[in-house]
């Protein structure tokens, strides 16, 4: 059975459980939240998760690996709810006070299935940033050191989805979709993530929504899962004719 997952950014508590009460009321397809751990904000993406399962059972918080001292505790492994955490090495702060370590997202995960075994661990694929051979031979060393899945950086086009589902055939995924609406939205996809966008693509709410029905289609039928990341958009009209049990035109 597919999975759909929604991100949802850890501004403040409040809002944070505002967005998780939206999400199930207008998304029900929704099985899972996941929960990326961004250093503007302070609430830090594990404790975000104890906040929102009362609403979803299932949440994964994302771990930054430079964060992480190495005699430090793992984050969220003393949480006795916590099932899962996806590990990601994690950008260098903007503030340069923060401090980081010289972890490998590689190195984060091993203690995870050392230290908290009871924790699934995910990890990080991203085709844009670096030759495929390099994210496919960071796949494999993230496999060697426990992860049981992958979620992907958003993906843009059903070439580029069908190239990704052919080196990733047979692992567990969660596919990213993500709206990307206006000038703006697109050049942060091209300057920090190195997107390429195809020739064509329309940054409009609505192409974006016919993109993302078309895409979880695609994944649906190869028996895959994805997640959603709603950023700079209004929940009800990008979620609302996402849901499988209505028929929504755009």
């Amino acid at each position: 059975m597919t999975l759909t997952s929604v991100e949802l950014i850890p501004r403040d508590a409040e809002t944070l459980l505002r967005d998780a009460n939206e999400v199930a009321r207008l998304f029900p397809d929704a099985g899972m939240i996941n929960i990326p751990d961004l250093l503007r904000f302070p609430l830090r993406s594990w404790e975000a998760a104890r906040l929102v399962r009362p609403v979803f059972s299932r949440v994964v918080p994302h771990i930054r690996a430079i964060d992480i001292a190495p005699d430090a505790p793992l984050p969220g492994a003393d949480d006795p709810g916590l099932r899962e955490v996806l590990v990601v090495k994690g950008d260098p702060p903007s503030d340069l006070r923060h401090r980081t370590y010289p972890n490998s997202s590689e190195s984060v995960i091993a203690r995870y299935r050392r230290e908290a075994p009871h924790l699934d661990v995910y990890a990080a694929f991203d085709p844009y940033r670096r030759a495929p051979y390099q994210e496919m031979e960071a796949i494999a060393r993230k496999k060697e050191a426990g992860a049981i899945g992958f979620f992907t950086q958003p993906i843009f086009d059903l070439p580029m989805l069908d190239l990704c589902m052919n080196w990733l055939h047979g692992e567990n995924v969660f596919w990213g979709i993500s709206p990307v609406v206006g000038p703006k939205s697109r050049s942060y996809w091209e300057t920090t993530n190195h997107v390429i966008f195809p020739h064509g693509f329309e940054p409009t709410l609505e192409a974006n929504i016919t993109f993302a029905r078309q895409m979880m289609d695609v994944v649906a039928s190869a028996g895959g899962n994805t997640y959603l990341m709603p950023l700079r958009v209004n929940l009800e009209r990008y979620l609302t004719p996402l849901r499988r049990d209505l028929d929504v035109s755009v």
